[in-house]
């Protein structure tokens, strides 16, 4: 299958997950904060990690990244066509179970409720997932050593450095409430019954 047929399919699913976090961004538009926990680490963290999307996205519109391809099977860019179809499905899905309570930065909004259903509900963090499954997609689907694993690189400062505030956030705002959730959930894959 040619290059450009897989350059296709990852533009489409960008534009699919650039329109889920659009619609959740105008849906949450004026919401009043009750305490932030945003400040210039996130902002710098939020600006690395978009670099996972604008280096394929240079290299699926332009030449200029065409030196870093390599040769991949189209069976394994099919796989990463289907990782991305799910990493879409769970970035929708996280999304719409959060409903109100979703927030682009660390932040509690006034009313702001502790989600432990759908898919909260065996996992604490389906978005951070849902991330790192579209990053192993990219890198199964572009088959080029910039824009492949740009999304992976590019997310893993995100994840190590914003998750624990994220979740100090949180217990300071639930407190036993959210203890226990974590007791019962895994971070980004379920945790094994006991």
């Amino acid at each position: 299958m040619p290059n450009c047929i897989f350059k296709a399919i990852y533009l489409a699913g960008l534009v699919a997950g650039s329109a889920i976090r659009a619609v959740y961004r105008w849906r949450s538009r004026g919401r009043a904060a009750a305490t932030t926990h945003a400040g210039p680490l996130d902002a710098a963290l939020l600006a690395v990690a978009s670099l996972g999307f604008v280096l394929p996205l240079v290299y699926v519109l332009t030449a200029r990244l065409d030196f870093a391809d390599y040769p991949l099977p189209a069976a394994i860019r099919l796989v990463g066509a289907a990782v991305f179809a799910g990493a879409l499905w769970l970035l929708w899905r996280s999304h719409a179970d959060l409903g109100p309570n979703w927030s682009a930065v660390l932040r509690i909004h006034a009313g702001h409720t502790l989600v432990t259903e759908g898919v909260y509900r065996r996992v604490r963090h389906p978005m951070y997932a849902a991330h790192w499954l579209w990053g192993a997609a990219q890198a199964l689907l572009l088959a080029n050593w910039a824009a492949g694993p740009a999304m992976l690189v590019s997310f893993l400062p995100l994840y190590l450095l914003r998750v624990p505030r994220e979740e100090r956030m949180m217990l300071e705002h639930f407190g036993d409430a959210y203890r226990a959730y974590i007791r019962r959930t895994g971070r980004i894959l379920p945790r094994r019954s006991p």
